[in-house]
């Protein structure tokens, strides 16, 4: 099958009894789309304010992460009437406005006064803009978030654990701030015994069927200097995705989850990290910042049990974007509706709740707020984070660009086939069929 029948065979997958809601909305109703998880009750609560001040009635459809992509996706692709507001990956906004499902909202924003200036610039280009950096806007930046990590500082203070460690290693047990030494880390503590049970090194991504395991290994690619491009908007990929440095990056990941992850861990992204974390299987593990709040908040591994650190560096200081933009879906029934609801949300006082209820705020007069990395033990970690993110591609055809990496970087780093050079020098021949049948080679 060519890469671009498998972008739409992905698009319009399997659900189209999913696809199309006959009855037109009541003029005081909007329906938001999401993915289920701790931001989006969050987002339940701050919409209440939303309903008493303007009299809509809202609705919400949140969709498990794993079926998230293929519901959303085919009900934008099936001309669906579900959803007025969605919220969708950065990496849905090149086919998203290319095939006219999003709004795009220039004009809207000047006429209402919403300035992107006043949101984090990297969330602005990576959450709103397509074609990529240019003011063209097809989204409100809503949720911030980064892949990072989050460890058992209780552990890690344990006097005898600490001497043991700089013992073997030289240097005193703290949050890695390198993949070599995050490595050295989980080394460290896989297998040990604390307080008569059997734990792990660490919890990572790598999930085969959606996008867990590219969103993984991209957290050890971009730090030791993968890039997609050579040159930004040529898709000149030789040398720079299968450079010496992406090969490096891609091993260090393997030899992470050879040595240092729970045991049948080959299929493993979001939920399994945090009930691995949460069980106390693991001493680190990766996962997003959205569900940091969640996650200090346990009554088990929360509190001061736990710690957080933002992506470790090698070369380059990076981090894996996570995190989406909220869009107008163009086929509502509620324009003015879904317009005011963005008009509302994009209000600094507003921006302030979404934070406090444990949503992750894009606008700078929360971020850039004096008392800002005070407020969450995770909130500085996560500034410096939005400050180094990088992102997946978001052409129109992501979804055969994901597939294809999803399948190598799975071939290699969890069924042992071949090397890193040879998956990485694969993924451009794959990557190189999709842009050709594009047109873009």
């Amino acid at each position: 099958m060519k890469a671009s029948m498998l972008a739409v065979a992905a698009l319009a997958g399997g659900l189209a009894a999913f696809a199309h809601v006959g009855e037109a909305k009541a003029a005081g109703e909007l329906t938001l789309c999401w993915a289920a998880w701790d931001p989006a009750n969050a987002l339940v609560e701050l919409s209440k304010d939303f309903e008493k001040q303007t009299g809509t009635t809202m609705k919400f459809e949140f969709v498990p992460w794993p079926n998230f992509a293929d519901r959303m996706l085919n009900e934008l692709n099936s001309g669906g009437k579900l959803c007025d507001l969605l919220i969708g990956d950065s990496q849905w906004l090149g086919g998203s406005a290319e095939n006219g499902y999003y709004v795009k909202l220039n004009e809207f924003f000047d006429k209402e006064g919403i300035k992107m200036s006043d949101f984090a610039p990297a969330t602005v280009y990576a959450y709103s803009t397509w074609p990529k950096g240019t003011e063209n806007y097809w989204a409100l930046p809503a949720m911030g978030d980064a892949n990072a990590w989050v460890y058992r500082k209780d552990w890690f203070a344990r006097p005898e654990i600490q001497a043991e460690f700089k013992a073997k290693t030289g240097r005193d047990l703290a949050p890695p701030k390198t993949w070599d030494e995050l490595k050295e880390v989980a080394e460290f503590f896989q297998g040990r015994e604390i307080d008569g049970k059997k734990v792990y090194g660490a919890a990572i991504f790598t999930e085969r069927a959606s996008e867990g395991i590219t969103m993984g290994a991209t957290s050890a690619l971009y730090s030791y200097g993968f890039k997609y491009e050579n040159t930004p908007g040529k898709y000149d990929m030789q040398g720079a995705v299968n450079s010496p440095d992406a090969v490096k990056g891609l091993e260090m990941y393997k030899a992470l989850y050879k040595c240092c992850t729970p045991p049948g861990y080959t299929d493993s992204y979001m939920g399994e990290g945090l009930d691995a974390f949460k069980s106390g299987q693991v001493a680190m593990m990766m996962n997003w910042f959205a569900f940091w709040p969640g996650m200090y908040k346990d009554e088990n591994v929360g509190g001061e049990h736990i710690g957080f650190f933002v992506n470790p560096s090698e070369k380059v200081a990076a981090s894996t974007l996570g995190g989406q933009g909220i869009s107008v879906v163009a086929n509502t029934d509620n324009m003015d509706g879904a317009l005011a609801y963005i008009k509302w949300f994009a209000q600094p006082d507003v921006q302030k709740k979404w934070w406090q209820l444990g949503g992750y705020s894009c606008h700078l007069a929360v971020l850039n707020d004096p008392s800002f990395k005070d407020s969450q033990p995770f909130a500085a970690d996560f500034l410096t984070a939005m400050g180094q993110v990088q992102d997946f591609w978001q052409e129109p055809s992501y979804a055969s660009l994901l597939q294809a990496m999803q399948k190598r970087m799975h071939d290699y780093v969890v069924a042992d086939q071949g090397t890193a050079q040879e998956a990485l020098d694969k993924l451009i021949d794959d990557w190189t069929e999709v842009f050709q049948d594009d047109g873009k080679l």
